[in-house]
């Protein structure tokens, strides 16, 4: 195999790698929805111990064993899945949290043999988390490949086993690791990480291929397993990456040129190899992901918040139950079973009843409460343009996205207001709410001319924002209009008290840390509008003509709906 790889065989490569130097490769990211493509490339995989995004800490490290402590009255521990030289699977790993992507990391730079993490994300912020993609060498996705296109994968184990006894005695080129880091630096790639892990993936594919050198080809198709996924979308690559021109007496440097770099494989043909491995538009997919995770507000639901109720369960805390709070029983055991031959030693002295030794000693600091994480609902203010010539089409605009967001609201615990500003001052059309049904009695009919109160407007929905927060929901504003103001708060015809008196509140929307967007609707872009939405701390979207199908699709984009 001389070219480029196919997407199968891509795969085939990578699972050899696996079985052959899971330790040396880290791991592999799997991104792939489940179905049989996914699973004929699973049942290849090294053997392990699976876990899912929710798993605690006591799971992982191991901890107090509650069972045996209180069975025996000595303290027992638990052996803890990351205790045991054996891969880990990560099952679901678009939905890791920070936490454990942090612990996995350290697990894995400091013991772990490797990881493999299963992403089924089906959106582009559904994705693995950057610590643990910097850390896996190995990436494949499956996306492309239709089940006709695969065959069973047979990895022999006499080969497996002939292949690691060759791997300590394979070598490479004494110009790869150059080569590789040169690449590396071409594509935008800032971790140090990436060429050292590109390199044991060609030592372990150079011993799967009985080489005991690894070839050119070998080299290349490591390149492709490890840095394709990592780098700049390719035209940025292309930018980036081209070389300077010879020097003029290229003629007399060829002839100095020493006999080890003869034989080196020319870095842009290994950049272009790795370019090409992947599809056009993977790479852009994978950086609108890691875009999506850091952004504020992304993922189409409201703010994290915790409580004592109802949610995704969290660790356990000290505390004190009473105003709603519950004790987490088990913990509160698993607190306490330590020190119960501590506890019994020390009231040893004192009068004891028959059963005083199966009696539980507990202590107000061994008390734990229950905790849960929710998310809040939010609320979308459509803060549209109704004044002027086109306040007909604005406004229906609005209207058909609104309808289209509330369609899916539902899912997604959204509610959606409508704020429309003509004349002297701005009106609430709609207040929150998920009705599709009161929504469309609404809108009908709404009015629509006159002057353009854009501070007026952006005073409301600054004020329906706050009272939204207040009641424990998080508010976005999504800002409709072509930017020409006209009308001050007093009233007053007078754009320049008008441009200054939306510049005012557009901080302090940016201050109350509201996210919001600034739709441009104008024939031309605007400067001032550009200027306003800085201030507001909002992405700038110049959408002229825009129908209310590509209104709903951005707004759903920038917003994470």
């Amino acid at each position: 195999m001389t070219g480029p790889m196919t997407p199968w065989q891509r795969a085939q490569t990578a699972l050899a790698v696996m079985a052959v130097d899971p330790g040396g490769a880290k791991g592999l990211w799997l991104r792939a929805r489940a179905g049989a493509v996914r699973d004929r490339v699973t049942q290849a995989l090294p053997a392990g111990r699976r876990i899912h995004p929710g798993i605690d800490d006591g799971a992982l490290f191991g901890g107090v064993d509650l069972a045996g402590t209180l069975a025996t009255g000595q303290l027992r521990h638990s052996i803890g899945l990351l205790a045991q030289p054996a891969p880990i699977i990560l099952t679901m790993a678009e939905r890791c949290q920070p936490g454990l992507s942090a612990r996995l990391a350290r697990w894995l730079d400091d013991a772990g043999p490797c990881l493999i993490a299963l992403d089924e994300g089906a959106e582009p912020e559904e994705t693995l988390s950057s610590a643990l993609a910097d850390r896996l060498g190995l990436f494949l996705t499956l996306d492309d490949l239709a089940y006709s296109e695969t065959e069973p994968i047979l990895l022999p184990h006499d080969k497996i086993a002939a292949a690691r006894e060759r791997l300590p005695h394979t070598t490479l080129p004494e110009s790869a690791l150059d080569s590789v880091t040169a690449v590396s630096a071409a594509m935008g790639i800032a971790s140090l990480r990436a060429p050292l892990l590109a390199i044991s993936v060609a030592r372990a594919l150079a011993a799967w291929r009985c080489e005991s050198v690894a070839s050119d080809t070998t080299l290349r198709h490591a390149c492709e397993l490890t840095l394709a996924h990592r780098g700049d979308p390719p035209e940025t690559a292309n930018a980036e990456s081209e070389a300077p021109p010879p020097p003029p007496d290229s003629g007399d440097a060829d002839a100095k040129q020493p006999e080890s770099d003869t034989d080196r494989i020319p870095d842009d043909i290994l950049l272009e190899a790795v370019r090409a491995s992947l599809p056009a538009d993977l790479l852009a997919r994978l950086a609108a992901g890691a875009a999506a995770r850091t952004a504020k507000g992304s993922g189409g639901t409201g703010a994290a918040r915790k409580g004592n109720h109802r949610g995704r369960p969290l660790p356990p805390r000290p505390g004190t139950p009473g105003s709603g709070k519950r004790i987490d029983l088990v913990s509160t055991l698993r607190a306490a079973a330590p020190w119960q031959p501590l506890r019994r030693h020390a009231t040893a002295t004192e009068p004891q009843t028959a059963d005083a030794h199966l009696r539980l000693k507990i202590r107000q600091s061994d008390l734990r409460l229950k905790r849960y994480q929710e998310t809040s609902d939010r609320v979308l203010v459509f803060t549209v343009d109704a004044s002027g010539s086109s306040a007909l089409a604005r406004l229906a605009e609005a209207k058909g996205a609104v309808e289209l967001l509330l369609a899916q609201a539902y899912a997604r615990r959204d509610h959606v207001a409508l704020i429309a500003f003509r004349g002297l001052g701005a009106d609430l059309l709609l207040p929150p709410t998920r009705s599709l049904v009161q929504t469309k009695r609404r809108l009908a009919g709404l009015p629509g001319g006159g002057a353009t109160p854009l501070a007026a407007g952006l005073r409301m929905a600054y004020d329906l924002g706050m009272q939204a927060r207040a009641r424990g929901m998080t508010p976005t504003i999504a800002l409709l209009t072509d930017g020409r103001g006209n009308i001050a708060l007093d009233g007053s015809t007078n754009r320049i008290s008008a441009e200054q008196d939306a510049l005012r509140l557009a901080h302090a929307i940016r201050a109350a840390a509201i996210p919001a967007l600034v739709l441009d609707t104008a024939n031309r872009p605007q400067p001032a509008l550009q200027r306003m939405a800085q201030s507001m701390g909002a992405p700038y979207i110049p959408l002229p003509r825009a129908d209310s199908q590509r209104l709903s699709a951005v707004l759903q984009s920038a917003l994470g709906a």
